[in-house]
């Protein structure tokens, strides 16, 4: 029988629950004292998705360096491919980026919201672009983009919580974010962007007014400005009043409740959403603060201002974003927050790179494209560069993406439980399995594997990094893991293994019968040794022969020989040296 892991067991069943079962509406949310509640006034604590790279491309989410702003992304992808080209290419990403499939396996998977980061230049014209100054031409595009994902929220039972990302005009020195353009005036510096951030707020009020699965109006994402022009303060992390920031959501606010009295209104401080310095008071009854956690620990410590302000004006607290790291942190992260009933968003849903739910798989010679850009390559032609950006198009759709069971483990299953379960069904051949080294448990640290470096930290006191991971491929937990072209492998390899560091693997056998157990590995130094351990015994060390030359630097050898018994058995791997390289484990009937 083939091994039935959480995931499959879990989609299966929940999305045979979720087509067949109709779940009443909980209503509009709102706010219950330091609670978000639903119309039955039970506490709803918020997991959600953020999908960035939508509505608004980050430069880091395509792997470019220098300026992350999508309009110099889509200026540099026009430069290659033209305008025609470059139109159909957002027309394609923006088709495929998400559909109903991925909104019900949100759902299956453990979220019950999708925040949405919206670019204003899909719902109305630049200040600079409108053919007559003042008025407002509002754009079918974006609200139709809304109206589509928030049909799917609805027939899934999952709210939609929508966040002005990128204002007209940009709200802070973070270009990247808003996609800003430093050459104009700022939301800030602009009466005319202001008018216009807040006629749109208006008229997406209006439009979702009476939709109670819109969770609520996220009015500025990430707010980012030194309103005192300290030079040293240009993020407005250290703003002691931030004066103007409550006077336009304020005014916000009141163009909001003019159509639209029901929806949950939430607010982000400056410095990046978090520095709520010189707040008055709530201006609304129905009003929820928002801070966003990034690279910090996962300790009391790290909350406690949101935890204070969350006291000092008895209002709710969401954590509006964070992600970005190892599956150690996100355990670590969500398990702090739900125990103060703090509920989260994710971010992002997919980008290339392992540390989100979902991968999208870099196009075919996407490479030279990149080589170009920086000046480390030719320019590749107009048809080769158009079949990559189409290609991206396509990859970004979700049956093509990779599905990061790791990542989604780390949120739900592995914040309540320490168990480590497969993370596969391993390879059967007629003598026996493979068990591949990247392809150990799914668990915590310590349950699953052990590994020393476990998450990115900032060191705020001496501005340096902790850094979890050296491969960054294939999963996303500290264990290094990187490409390898031993050919007997799988295409990757862990190493960098350091003593005391272990790996776990979990597989069931249909049959007891006794066993050649044989490990590759690759040795680079004459003293380098393993250690395993079979269904809890004492681990057996083994010494290494060390490599003639680097192309016979891998080598199979053979640990032991044992009787399994039929059902669920395991093998430890340890380190007991440094810079290990491991492939495999074979395990052969004798």
């Amino acid at each position: 029988m083939l091994l039935k892991t959480f995931f499959y067991r879990s989609f299966y069943i929940g999305l045979f629950m979720l087509l067949c079962y109709t779940v009443p509406a909980q209503g509009f949310l709102k706010v219950n004292g330091q609670q978000i509640v639903n119309d039955k006034d039970k506490n709803v604590l918020l997991r959600s998705i953020g999908l960035g790279g939508w509505m608004i491309q980050e430069g880091y989410m395509l792997r470019l360096e220098g300026e992350g702003m999508q309009h110099k992304i889509k200026s540099r992808i026009e430069q290659l491919i033209g305008k025609q080209a470059t139109d159909s290419f957002y027309h394609r990403w923006r088709k495929n980026h998400i559909s109903r499939a991925e909104v019900d396996s949100l759902k299956v998977w453990g979220f019950n919201a999708i925040r949405l980061p919206m670019h204003f230049n899909l719902f109305t014209l630049p200040v600079d672009e409108e053919p007559v100054k003042g008025q407002h031409t509002w754009l079918k595009g974006g609200f139709q983009l809304v109206d589509s994902l928030l049909a799917w929220c609805k027939k899934a039972h999952v709210y939609l919580i929508l966040d002005l990302h990128a204002a007209p005009g940009g709200q802070g020195n973070d270009l990247n974010i808003a996609d800003r353009d430093a050459s104009k005036p700022s939301l800030w510096e602009s009466r005319e962007n202001q008018l216009k951030t807040i006629a749109l707020w208006e008229k997406i009020a209006q439009r979702y007014a009476n939709e109670p699965w819109i969770g609520g109006y996220d009015l500025l994402n990430e707010p980012n400005w030194g309103f005192s022009l300290n030079p040293k303060d240009r993020n407005g992390i250290w703003e002691q009043h931030n004066e103007p920031l409550w006077i336009f959501l304020k005014e916000v606010t009141e163009a909001v409740r003019k159509v639209d009295t029901r929806h949950l209104l939430i607010i982000e401080g400056n410095g990046w959403g978090n520095n709520y310095a010189g707040l008055p008071s709530i201006w609304d009854k129905n009003l929820c603060i928002s801070f966003h956690k990034y690279w910090n620990y996962n300790d009391q410590q790290s909350i406690k201002n949101i935890l204070d302000s969350r006291q000092r004006y008895n209002v709710p607290v969401w954590l509006g974003e964070t992600g970005e790291n190892s599956n150690v942190w996100f355990r670590e992260a969500v398990a702090l927050l739900e125990q103060h009933n703090i509920g989260w968003s994710w971010w992002p849903l997919k980008k290339m790179g392992v540390n989100n739910p979902l991968e999208v798989k870099v196009p075919n010679d996407y490479g030279k494209v990149l080589s170009y850009w920086n000046g480390t390559g030719p320019k590749p032609t107009k048809a080769a560069a158009e079949k990559i950006f189409f290609q991206l198009a396509e990859n970004v759709k979700f049956k093509n993406c990779l599905v990061h069971r790791d990542v989604l483990d780390a949120l739900f299953r592995q914040v309540h439980s320490s168990e480590a379960i497969p993370f596969t069904n391993h390879r059967k051949s007629n003598t026996g399995l493979i068990i591949y080294a990247t392809d150990y448990d799914l668990g915590r640290s310590g349950s699953a594997y052990l590994d020393m470096d476990s998450a990115d930290y900032h060191i705020s006191s001496g501005g340096s990094w902790q850094v979890w991971n050296k491969g960054r491929v294939y999963r996303n937990d500290g264990v290094d893991i990187d490409v390898n072209d031993d050919p007997l492998s799988n295409g990757y390899k862990v190493t960098k293994m350091e003593d005391g560091e272990w790996l776990n693997y979990t597989f069931f056998l249909s049959a007891p019968a006794t066993y050649h157990i044989r490990i590759r590995l690759a040795a680079s130094s004459p003293d380098q040794k393993i250690a395993i351990s079979i269904n809890g015994d004492a681990p057996q060390v083994t010494s290494l022969n060390p490599a003639e030359n680097e192309k016979q630097k891998w080598q199979t050898i053979e640990v032991a020989q044992k009787l399994l018994p039929k059902g669920k058995n395991t093998i430890r791997i340890y380190a007991k040296s440094n810079q290990m390289e491991f492939g495999f484990i074979q395990l052969t009937k004798l």
